[in-house]
């Protein structure tokens, strides 16, 4: 290799620690803030988030996915329910989420079980799409082997002509998945290494406890 990643290394040490005095009472608003920071950083694309899913046999896999929202019930995101990810999500309701956010020396992480959202909430988001990314979610069977790009700009064409003219609807095996968090850790670079977090973690009776961790 021409670069050598053992040898990339950055201190991290712009950025104010992590107390626990400075967080906010729950997730959810802390969240909020610090992707309003990242937002007004100008970070391309703030709301891209790191999701890994492992299917029936525990076999993970991980993709970049855009945020579509976010309140007290968790995370949401939406897909084609039978790609890899919509189909491990199904079988093995259980994701992590990261959001890596390293320009400003910041990452989020989630855990938590995974559950569709209503078909009203995916049909008023699929509304709002371009309509080519409407007219893309019928035309490609995501995740599924096919012999070549042609294949693909021919599925767009049929669907195309198959809606000309149309309003778009949303495809039946598409639609938004929630991650229902369990624990939501906030990630601060520090120095040497020694990086601060903090971590809200669900507790047995539905309370949420704030713990730091080691780094």
């Amino acid at each position: 290799m021409s670069a050598d990643p053992a040898g990339m290394r950055r201190d991290y040490t712009e950025r104010e620690g992590l107390l626990e005095a400075a967080m906010a009472a729950d997730w959810t608003t802390q969240f909020v803030s610090w992707f309003a920071d990242a937002a007004t950083y100008g970070l391309p694309e703030p709301n891209a988030m790191i999701v890994a899913t492992a299917d029936r046999r525990g076999r993970p896999s991980a993709r970049t996915v855009l945020l579509k929202g976010v309140d007290l019930r968790g995370f949401v995101f939406f897909t084609n329910y039978t790609s890899r990810k919509g189909t491990d999500a199904l079988t093995n309701p259980y994701a992590s989420l990261v959001f890596p956010w390293f320009p400003i020396q910041r990452q989020v992480l989630v855990a938590g079980a995974v559950e569709k959202v209503s078909r009203a909430e995916t049909e008023a988001y699929f509304a709002t799409r371009p309509r080519g990314s409407q007219l893309g979610a019928w035309a490609s069977p995501q995740s599924q082997v096919v012999p070549d790009r042609a294949a693909v700009d021919a599925g767009l064409a049929a669907v195309t002509e198959r809606f000309a003219g149309e309003t778009v609807p949303a495809p039946p095996h598409w639609g938004g998945l929630r991650v229902i968090p369990e624990t939501v850790e906030f990630w601060q670079g520090r120095s040497n290494r020694l990086h601060d977090r903090l971590r809200y973690r669900r507790t047995a009776t539905a309370t949420w406890i704030m713990e730091r961790l080691a780094p």
